[in-house]
């Protein structure tokens, strides 16, 4: 089952004033960026975040999972707590970087 815009719209609507958001459509799933950055990987109406050291402390109640075949294990965010995930996000965004641009193929 992929992800539903519906649910991309609800995972925007509960993190909404945390920066500008925008998503993007890839391989039937989504990621969510803030501020232009990637941050939330939804596959299968589930949230994925990167497990990075700086968010273990907040993070360790929270479940794993693997968004899809062959990748690392994310922590999954309970996004029905709305004040909890803009928390997370609000500590996840300043570690993340701009995706790099593509170089043109000549």
């Amino acid at each position: 089952m992929s992800t539903t815009p519906d649910f991309i719209e609800y995972v925007c609507e509960q993190i909404a004033g945390v920066g500008a958001l925008r998503s993007k459509k890839m391989f039937g799933e989504y990621m969510i960026y803030v501020e232009d950055k990637p941050a939330l990987l939804i596959c299968d109406n589930t949230v994925y975040i990167k497990r990075l050291e700086a968010l273990a402390a907040v993070m360790q109640n929270t479940d794993i999972g693997i968004p899809y075949p062959g990748a690392k294990p994310h922590y999954i965010l309970d996004i029905d707590d709305a004040e909890f995930s803009k928390k997370i996000i609000r500590c996840l965004e300043p570690l993340l970087s701009l995706p790099q641009p593509r170089k043109k193929k000549s």
